[in-house]
């Protein structure tokens, strides 16, 4: 399905033909959704975009709980994209692939320990409801300080962005996943 605008393929300007760049050095291509949103907003959104990544780097939840709590916000608005380079990069990451296909089982799957299922009800209570029952709070504060606490509302928040901006334009899958296997693969046999 085509996105509502346009891919802009040839930026004008020599700051997004260095964008586009650095994304086809990282990804191996330009993601959609700088070819439909940042290459046609101010540079300030797209800093923005990235500013975003930096701040995660900030937060002290380990990685992996991360990817989980964005993958759950992710599927639940049925973000293609976010879905798609979430896993991407949980590949290149080599983190567990098996708990992310687990996801929509957290409640109940081994492979989610009950912090992890705590957050995940956090976050899936917080997306669908737009508000968090006092008692669901209670369990995560059982297992998170009140930052963690503030980095699990990040995540949500912030994926939420990530979201509304794909979804509202109509960007889906970039395909990433079956990318990150194919450049796994290469790297394994190239050893």
């Amino acid at each position: 399905m085509d996105t509502f605008l346009a891919p802009i393929e040839n930026p004008g300007s020599l700051m997004m033909k260095m964008v586009y760049s650095a994304m086809r050095r990282q990804f191996g291509k330009v993601l959609t959704p700088a070819k439909v949103f940042v290459a046609r907003m101010p540079l300030a959104f797209g800093k923005f975009f990235g500013q975003i990544g930096k701040l995660d780097k900030k937060l002290t939840l380990p990685e992996e709980t991360q990817f989980l709590v964005r993958e759950c916000v992710a599927r639940i608005n049925v973000c293609e994209f976010c879905i798609d380079i979430g896993r991407a990069i949980a590949i290149k990451s080599h983190m567990d692939e098996a708990r992310f296909d687990a996801i929509g089982e957290y409640r109940t799957s081994p492979l989610f320990s009950d912090a992890e299922r705590a957050a995940l009800e956090f976050a899936t209570e917080l997306t669908r409801e737009k508000k968090v029952d006092p008692r669901t709070f209670e369990r995560l504060q059982k297992h998170f300080t009140e930052r963690a606490i503030c980095e699990i509302v990040w995540l949500v928040a912030s994926e939420h962005f990530y979201n509304m901006t794909n979804i509202g334009l109509n960007i889906h899958s970039d395909m990433l996943c079956d990318f990150s296997r194919k450049r796994q693969k290469e790297m394994a046999t190239a050893h």
